[in-house]
């Protein structure tokens, strides 16, 4: 869709940068899968109901804390919030794309931005944190939301060739290590048996 987007334009820019976001939506959609294939293949469930009850006597967080941080990183770049925020670029750009909008068009366009910010929090809240009571897991995805926004103030952007780097150099075989880990350790569990 966006190489489409770009080509309809008519721009030689607007498909560089139609290219750029692809690029960049593969490589973090890749990482995002294996970190999924992780907790999937650690708990044996796809359920999110599984994976809460597995956690009530420990949190993911603690027992997968790297891929939390992995998986956080990876959140931001979807989001297209500020350390990442190649396809926007909004402080050079004056908000990117939003010029084109006015009244109801620009309040649906930040209502969805900020709601893909609370469903990316309640997923992190779910997958690593497994909290059962609504009260206490309204409180962390408010924490999460909270942190969110404020990694635009808190970080500073990172070049497009260093998160191509980050995501395929650095992130992708950290990830599969730890699968190739946490499979090693479930072979044992069941030799051990």
């Amino acid at each position: 869709m966006f190489i489409l987007i770009g080509w309809s334009s008519n721009s030689v820019y607007s498909m560089i940068g139609a290219v750029r976001a692809l690029a960049q939506t593969i490589s973090y959609e890749v990482s995002f899968i294996m970190i999924i294939l992780v907790i999937i293949v650690l708990r044996e469930t796809y359920r999110l109901g599984g994976l809460i009850k597995w956690q009530e006597n420990i949190k993911y967080i603690v027992t997968l804390l790297p891929l939390f941080i992995v998986f956080f990183v990876r959140v931001l770049a979807e989001l297209n919030r500020r350390p990442i925020d190649f396809i926007e670029g909004e402080s050079e750009l004056v908000s990117g794309f939003n010029v084109e909008y006015f009244r109801g068009g620009f309040a649906i366009i930040f209502m969805a931005e900020y709601g893909i910010i609370i469903f990316f929090s309640y997923l992190l809240v779910l997958i690593f944190l497994g909290i059962r009571g609504i009260l206490l897991r309204f409180i962390r995805l408010n924490r999460i939301v909270l942190l969110i926004i404020f990694m635009r103030g808190i970080l500073p952007r990172i070049r497009y060739d260093e998160l191509m780097y980050l995501c395929w150099k650095i992130i992708l075989p950290f990830i599969l290590r730890y699968l190739l880990f946490i499979l090693g350790i479930k072979f044992l569990y069941i030799i051990l048996l």
